[in-house]
């Protein structure tokens, strides 16, 4: 398994994010079955008691009345139509009876400006054919009619029309007070609506007031609006209530042995209120003005119902048609995108206690009958509304793994593969120093960096190449060395020949120290190199003049054959720690390679720069730039861009002398390419004067 510890570093590093991306997945998947679990134990427990709230809210007054009025085709609220009422009859005449009554039921149907009207019938047909009408309105003080007086539009007055079966009955009922003790500003008013037939005149003159019907209305004392006085002629609540005798309903009940009630066309039945003013104002109140809020109906169930519910009202057994409404619940996560695979996974998730569908009944008693309320639900419907949520959420999962994968990314572009570059790298070559005995060719230099594994790859380079050049020159200076010795033993051994002919006899004992000297020359072949000798070399550092060295260096160059060198003097002597002899080495060195690739008749300038505590010497000639290939290895031993540079006398060792020298001395040397040549600087330490 060596190979696999190879790759142990990368394998750890891309299965740890793989298990985090694993593990965001898993903490969502049980986030998501959790949360279905608790919806559906949240649903179970939820339904019951919405069938609770339900049955409850239908056992209410005001859910009796719509029991007992299920409602119709959808159109506008006016005008009013009368609704049964779960009672007999209205106590008319008592104002607290029948403004209980009335907000008891709900059937109130509410307008703007403190305006309501109830228009019912009760649910017991030997109370008589009367329709009732009971509700408020806003006025100023009620002004009385005067009895006697045949005009009645002096007082503020109520106008009342019914319309069935193809007949229309008007009434006019003015006000007429009671009277009372103390201040009726302060206390309220208290009057009779008289009813008289609607003539469609003024003048009343001889009619006489409708025997059956009855009415009466209660002003409050107190001003609709706060702030008014207490005795000002201000606004004011009133209630009023209405006992309207129709005939056409009366006479229905005595013409079969069992009245139908309530009747068949109650819906059709049209009922209209208004009061009117003193004079020729414009109405008070009109109930068939726009904007009247309905009241509660089944219809309004709707809201208690969640997506998958279906609510089932019907009249019991024995007491009629079965089905008289069917509602069902508003899918609130219709307009929600929703996605398919989240709604398959939530699908599959598994649950406890899960049961689809499930139905739940009750049923409520009235004075008209029985009627049963079921409530069927689908458990199944909370995988919709769960599924839209956890869409809308699904986007925190996607940015963790996103963000995930964006530091997997990053680690792995920036550390894995620069490490598995490195490490394919020094498989390579370490298989090539066991099967070469030497180092091939390597390049870290796109690995190179800043960071921990550039720096790392920096320093790698650096040793392999210094490794390399080591290398390379020690099998230079064997091989140097070893022509060195071929060539010093060839000398050598021609005398020990001789030697050999004047001690050829076996039995001298000459012959014995000659072979012994002819056996350790050849042993000595090849075991030594110049470069070592450079190496080895120890210089005596001492304060130099530098300026009045280079100097007699431009002056005496054309004695070496080195023509056209140039020096500006410095305007002091300029004190550097350098051994002349070597230094002269070095400087000559370049100066030869200067001159070698200098065009004709162009000058080699030198130029010295001091600062505090280091001096630079640039030496620059006019002529072609130093391949980039080239320009970091002009330095090593046996470099040179001439062909068959040995047999030329040229063994690239000039500029490896130099650097060797200036090492020595504490000083460094580079190569720069300029825009119109090249230019060796030289660095070393000043000396310290005196």
């Amino acid at each position: 398994m060596a190979w696999l510890a190879s790759f142990r570093l990368r394998l750890l590093f891309r299965s740890a994010f793989l298990l985090l991306a694993l593990a965001t997945l898993a903490m969502a998947v049980y986030v998501l079955q959790e949360e279905k679990q608790r919806s559906y134990d949240n649903y179970q427990s939820g339904f019951g008691k919405t069938k609770e709230q339900i049955a409850a809210k239908l056992r209410h007054p005001t859910g009796q009345l719509a029991l007992l009025n299920p409602p119709g085709p959808g159109g506008p609220v006016t005008p009013l139509h009368p609704v049964l009422l779960p009672y007999s009859a209205i106590d008319f005449d008592d104002q607290t009876k029948v403004r209980n009554a009335v907000e008891m039921a709900g059937c109130l149907v509410q307008y703007k400006h403190y305006g309501s009207l109830c228009v019912a019938i009760g649910n017991n047909p030997w109370a008589g054919g009367f329709i009732y009408a009971a509700g408020t309105f806003a006025s100023t003080t009620l002004l009385a009619h005067r009895i006697g007086d045949e005009w009645l539009d002096s007082a503020h007055r109520l106008r009342v029309e019914v319309a069935l079966r193809g007949q229309t009955y008007r009434w006019i009922a003015p006000f007429e007070p009671l009277t009372v003790q103390g201040n009726p500003r302060r206390e309220g008013i208290r009057g009779r609506l008289t009813g008289y037939v609607d003539i469609g005149g003024r003048d009343y003159t001889g009619e006489r007031p409708v025997k059956e019907f009855r009415g009466w209305v209660w002003q409050s004392g107190q001003c609709l609006d706060k702030d008014e006085p207490e005795n000002a002629d201000c606004e004011r609540r009133s209630f009023f209530s209405l006992r309207l005798p129709v005939e056409v309903l009366r006479d229905a009940l005595f013409q079969k042995a069992k009245p139908v009630w309530p009747p068949a066309d109650l819906d059709q039945i049209k009922v209209r209120v208004e009061v009117l003013p003193a004079g020729d104002g414009a109405a008070l109140f009109d109930s068939n003005a726009a904007g009247a809020i309905a009241p509660f109906s089944l219809a309004d169930l709707r809201p208690l119902l969640l997506p998958g519910e279906t609510l089932l009202i019907g009249k019991a057994a024995g007491t009629g048609s079965a089905e008289i409404l069917r509602l069902s619940g508003s899918d609130s996560a219709a307009g929600e995108i929703s996605s398919p695979l989240l709604t398959r996974l939530i699908r599959y998730l598994p649950v406890e206690r899960y049961e689809a569908p499930i139905a739940l009944s009750d049923e409520i008693a009235t004075p008209m009958g029985n009627y049963t309320v079921r409530l069927q639900g689908d458990a199944r419907s909370v995988n919709k509304r769960l599924s839209a949520v956890a869409t809308r959420l699904s986007w925190f999962v996607g940015a963790m793994l996103l963000a995930i994968g964006l530091a997997w990314l990053i680690i792995e572009i920036g550390i894995i593969r620069p490490i598995a570059r490195l490490t394919k790298r020094a498989k390579q070559l370490s298989k090539t120093v066991k099967t070469t005995h030497g180092l091939a060719e390597f390049d870290l230099a796109d690995l190179r960096g800043s960071d921990e594994l550039g720096i790392l790859a920096n320093c790698l380079n650096d040793l392999l190449r210094r490794v390399k050049e080591d290398a390379e020159r020690e099998g230079i200076r064997a091989e140097q060395e070893k022509d060195m010795w071929h060539a010093v033993g060839h000398e050598i051994m021609s005398p020990l020949q001789s030697l050999l002919v004047l001690h050829g006899s076996e039995d001298d004992p000459s012959r014995r120290y000659i072979d012994r000297m002819q056996q350790a020359i050849r042993i000595l072949y090849g075991s030594a190199s110049p470069s070592e000798a450079f190496q080895s070399t120890t210089l005596a550092v001492q304060a130099l003049d530098l300026d009045e060295f280079l100097r007699n260096i431009a002056g005496n160059a054309a004695c070496v054959g080195i023509a056209g060198v140039s020096y500006e003097r410095a305007p002091s002597p300029v004190l550097v720690r350098a051994d002349e002899y070597p230094l002269e080495d070095v400087v000559t060195h370049v100066l030869r390679n200067a001159d070698r690739y200098r065009p004709p008749d162009t000058l080699i300038t030198i130029t010295l720069t001091a600062s505090e505590t280091t001096v630079s010497v640039a030496i620059h000639n006019v002529g072609q730039a130093i391949p980039d290939d080239l320009i970091d290895k002009i330095f090593e031993y046996g470099v040179s861009d001439q062909a068959e540079a040995g047999a030329n006398g040229s063994r690239g060792q000039g500029l490896f002398v130099a650097k060797t020298y200036m090492a020595k001395m504490g000083g460094t040397i580079t190569a720069h390419n300029d825009e119109d040549g090249v230019r060796f600087v030289l660095g070393l330490q000043r000396a310290m004067a005196g």
